[in-house]
């Protein structure tokens, strides 16, 4: 599934946020999102996975805007889509479940229907998380097979991202939107996370990725966008972003020439 912005702009009360954004992301892609802390990284991923609704131009996934349908149908563009934020979110119960639980709520069935048919039929819609293949393929690509049965509370903080992004994969997404995922991760898991998204670009899955991390976004990337104060300066090959940039704002970044006083840049 591809996905396509094209000048879109985002504000709240008056304040513009994000100007004039175009972008593309193409099946099998990995794209970072780099910039400064407040230059609209996270809102920006937002709007491409469909939590808000840009104020100005057009969002399409494979040609069509999710905003132009009914909200049943822009539920199924939503579904495909899948996205992990920077702090991990479990809930109360074993691993299994956790990872499961994602793939569950993402059925297309009106929701009365499928409380019938779970009461009808135990287990047979819900998926079993002890044996659910899908489950444990999606923990194995993060390292955690053998933890499906343990209670989130005797995860470290490294282990619940993992399982958040396990939780992501099991949907089976066509795109994987990711808010600095790695940003309070130590090497071991850092390295198995950035592991897990180059599977997802095997898998022919588009990745969104937000970074500070300079080296992560020169590691993995196909494509790198950078960002600032809500525009979209440069997009390019990490080879060129980061050796040989276009936009002197985008070299002065990256060499970490960019200061910034009182929310206000700094020549």
């Amino acid at each position: 599934m591809n996905l396509a912005l094209e000048g879109v702009s985002y504000g709240v009360d008056g304040t513009e946020i994000l100007t004039d954004i175009s972008l593309a992301l193409e099946s099998g892609e990995i794209m970072t999102i780099i910039g400064p802390s407040g230059a609209g990284k996270t809102t920006l991923l937002r709007l491409a996975a469909l939590f808000e609704q840009p104020t100005g131009g057009t969002i399409r996934y494979d040609g069509t805007d999710p905003w132009a349908l009914s909200r049943d149908d822009r539920l199924v563009i939503r579904r495909r889509i899948g996205m992990v934020f920077q702090q991990a979110s479990l809930f109360d119960a074993p691993v299994a479940r956790n990872v499961d639980i994602g793939r569950r709520v993402r059925w297309p069935w009106p929701r009365r229907i499928r409380a019938f048919l779970e009461r009808l039929l135990p287990g047979q819609f819900t998926g079993s998380p002890a044996v659910d293949e899908r489950t444990l393929e999606a923990l194995e690509l993060v390292g955690l097979r053998d933890a499906w049965d343990r209670d989130p509370t005797s995860l470290s903080g490294g282990e619940a991202q993992r399982v958040s992004f396990a939780r992501a994969l099991a949907a089976e997404p066509e795109v994987l939107v990711l808010d600095e995922p790695t940003s309070d991760l130590d090497p071991r898991n850092t390295a198995i996370l950035e592991r897990a998204i180059e599977r997802s670009r095997e898998r022919d899955h588009g990745v969104l990725l937000a970074t500070h991390d300079m080296h992560q976004a020169e590691r993995i990337s196909d494509r790198v966008a950078f960002l600032l104060e809500g525009e979209l300066v440069e997009v390019g090959p990490p080879g060129q972003v980061f050796k040989n940039p276009r936009d002197e704002r985008t070299a002065r970044f990256v060499r970490g020439d960019l200061l910034y006083d009182d929310n206000e840049l700094l020549a």
